[in-house]
């Protein structure tokens, strides 16, 4: 996991939600000899589920990834 703030995580969220609406008028255009590729919808999507997934993260409050835990098997 990165070390992120919840502020950041939310701009980054923000940036990918914007570059959608940005695809969604039109992936590719070109301007005389120049021509501008906007990135692929499905990667996209793909940074936007995990950047919503980052602020709930946060917003949760848990700092590390999954719990580990350690179990002495003891015989009675």
């Amino acid at each position: 996991m990165g070390a992120w703030t919840l502020q950041e995580a939310r701009q980054h969220l923000r940036a990918w939600m914007d570059a959608e609406l940005a695809v969604s008028t039109g992936q590719r255009y070109k301007i005389g000899t120049r021509e501008l590729t906007r990135a692929d919808l499905d990667e996209i999507a793909k940074r936007i589920l995990f950047w919503r997934n980052e602020v709930e993260r946060l917003e949760r409050g848990r700092v590390g990834g999954a719990r580990v835990l350690r179990v002495v098997p003891r015989d009675l």
